[in-house]
């Protein structure tokens, strides 16, 4: 029986495939000023939380301050020394320099703000000491984006030597340091406001839950649910990636925490390593399209947008639904075609006695779902959430017996630790993307100061000849090509800001534009060169990467279908349409998926031909478009491949009898 790599061997994984995880494994004294800065900057976080956030410039310089700490004393200057385990002086020295920077905006802010424009030479200073050590910041964690910035930023200084349409006017260095750093406009725009508010929070909140063991609640519960269907080893990582996706906003953490498990059962059940490892990447990629967490994309989404988060989590929710029915069917075809079963009954366990034994972990996340549905902020939510997780916890420890059998003094201390830890543990988990919406400001700043953004709108529209459907395609080359080893968050960021307004020009929704580019965004972890989870995936299957992704972007290609869907038909966002609409839209991009996964997989009723395969393909297609006679054409499609699927069938069995 395949076994799950050790977690050292994870660990080692990790560090490859994923910049971030390149962190020291810091010991003694040094591991102390760690966590002491790593709890009090959780700690910040839920006190603004519960007692209201300070003035935009000062929670976001506050929050920086922290990172910018914990950064530069966690990661090395290279990343070869990760298991170094205490930091030097010139970290330390990094460390005071980015606080003193950021308590200098913290503590000047209304001052600042006065001489707006006129900058004496000590802010000039501060400004430019500032975007330096966020970029190497950066640098330290993150691996590309920073350089991508750092070039960006040079253009302001050289775009009035270029000719065209890329041409601007002159700009001064003075009012290149104020926009970038003294404003909310560059480094502390809303990007940094979102993780310094509700993102900080909700990965704290995963931190949370991860150690309360809801993410192996959700694997059990998915294999009980689907272990024993056709394929069920593989359908088992459709499902607890969909669970665990509602807590996490990682593809690559999705990856390793049901992946160890699944790609093991799914080799031993039959499949391939290079198949089991695209299953989990396809499936854990899904896990950041899965409300109501979706990864710190969707809350700065809202914030772009101007609406509330709830108005995100509804429009995504029927969207990812549909993409792991995409990904599932794919699964299903391919299991059928290569004669694949599931998993004995007796083999699995009972969903009852798992929800009867463990159901009350999932109490913390029923607390975050109803405090949004009640019209809570989402830090509302997230803070009642971790409150919850962490009484959770108690009831945890007790079960287990280990606090249970100590003394009441030293199970309390026990207790009190666990919390703590975890409160160090989501601070470090959240550095990664503080880090990246730090860093995409200088991206966005150069946008805005420059308005090149607009010149960018203006070029996509002409290169698509005002079609949407060649526009879309445009867009979506465009996201995956710069998602390509950056972060989520920053690929929709820079792209939301250049991008969906080409889309939106077209009469599309801001709403479905700014979803389109997200999911492509995320579907950019599956597409080689650099498709992270796929890497990871395969770092665990021993599979080959790069044919790991194509493998994983095959499988996801049902769900690709679903954002033009979406865009064409806007009901399904359940936006603006009435329940007619929503359901006839529902139905035919249903139809549209399952016609893509039978023509991808090459499987429907039975294996298909290359007439049937561009008989499917051709209905997906035609499904796409809210238009009765195109509805029409992709139902006929369909049943014609189904006809001559029946038909093959049926000679088959004749062919038997004799």
């Amino acid at each position: 029986m395949e076994r799950a790599p050790p977690p050292e061997e994870v660990e080692r994984l990790l560090r490859d495939v994923e910049p971030e995880y390149n962190y020291r494994r810091l010991t003694g004294v040094s591991a102390t000023v760690v966590a002491i800065v790593a709890g009090l900057m959780s700690l910040f976080h839920l006190y603004t939380a519960r007692f209201g956030t300070l003035e935009a410039l000062r929670q976001r310089s506050a929050h920086v301050a922290f990172v910018m700490a914990l950064v530069f004393l966690l990661y090395p200057f290279r990343r070869r020394r990760a298991g170094e385990v205490r930091f030097g002086l010139p970290d330390v020295l990094m460390a005071a320099g980015g606080v003193a920077l950021m308590l200098y905006l913290f503590v000047n802010h209304q001052a600042l703000a006065v001489r707006a424009g006129r900058l004496t030479s000590g802010d000039l200073v501060v400004g430019v000491l500032g975007i330096l050590l966020v970029l190497e910041a950066g640098r330290r964690v993150l691996g590309v984006l920073p350089f991508i910035a750092a070039a960006l930023l040079i253009y302001p200084f050289v775009g009035h030597y270029l000719p065209g349409a890329l041409g601007v006017p002159p700009i001064s260095a003075q009012r290149v340091v104020e926009h970038m750093f003294f404003t909310t406009e560059g480094i502390l725009g809303i990007p940094i406001g979102v993780s310094a508010t509700f993102v900080f929070l909700f990965v704290l909140l995963g931190a949370f839950l991860e150690r309360t063991g809801l993410g192996q609640l959700f694997v059990d519960i998915a294999m009980a649910l689907a272990g024993w269907m056709t394929g069920g080893p593989a359908k088992v990582s459709v499902l607890s990636s969909a669970f665990i996706g509602t807590v996490s906003g990682s593809s690559v953490a999705n990856v390793v925490t049901d992946g160890v498990f699944n790609i093991p059962l799914m080799k031993k059940t039959g499949y391939d390593a290079q198949f089991a490892a695209g299953v989990e990447a396809a499936t854990s990629v899904g896990g950041q399209l899965m409300p109501p967490v979706m990864g710190a994309a969707a809350f700065v989404m809202a914030e772009f947008l101007g609406v509330p988060y709830l108005t995100i989590v509804k429009a995504a929710a029927l969207p990812a639904i549909f993409y792991f029915l995409a990904v599932g069917l794919m699964i299903h075809f391919e299991a059928k075609r290569l004669g694949l079963r599931g998993l004995p009954r007796d083999q699995l366990p009972s969903v009852r006695s798992i929800l009867w034994s463990r159901g009350y972990l999932v109490a913390p996340l029923v607390f975050v779902i109803g405090f949004l549905l009640e019209g809570y902020t989402p830090m509302t939510a997230a803070f009642w959430g971790i409150i919850t997780s962490a009484g959770v916890h108690i009831i945890t420890v007790f079960k287990e017996g280990s606090i249970a059998r100590r003394p009441a003094m030293e199970s309390a201390r026990l207790y009190v630790r666990s919390i703590w830890e975890t409160l160090v543990y989501g601070a470090r988990n959240a550095l990664s993307v503080a880090v990246a919406c730090a860093v995409v400001g200088i991206i966005i700043g150069v946008v805005t100061l420059t308005g090149i953004g607009l010149k960018f709108v203006s070029l996509t529209v002409a290169l698509g000849q005002h079609n949407l459907f060649l526009t879309l395609l445009l867009v979506a080359a465009a996201c995956t090509i710069i998602g390509s080893g950056i972060p989520t968050t920053a690929t929709y960021i820079i792209l939301a800001a250049i991008a969906a307004p080409a889309v939106a020009q077209l009469g599309v929704p801001p709403l479905a534009a700014h979803l389109f580019i997200f999911y492509f965004g995320v579907i950019a972890d599956l597409t080689p060169p650099d498709a992270l989870a796929a890497y990871a995936a395969a770092g665990i299957a021993k599979s080959d990467p790069l044919r790991t992704g194509v493998t994983a972007t095959r499988l996801a290609l049902a769900g690709i279908i679903v954002p033009f869907v979406f865009v064409y038909s806007p009901a399904l966002l359940l936006q603006g349409a009435s329940l007619g609409e929503i359901v006839l839209a529902t139905l035919t991009g249903f139809l549209g998926v399952v016609a893509l996964a039978a023509g991808a997989a090459g499987f429907f009723l039975r294996h298909a031909t290359l007439l049937d395969r561009a008989l499917l393909v051709g209905a997906a297609v035609a499904l796409i478009f809210p238009d009765i006679y195109w509805d029409a054409l992709g139902l006929l499609l369909v049943a014609a491949a189904a006809l001559l699927q029946h038909y093959g069938v049926l000679r088959l069995r004749r062919a038997e009898v004799r």
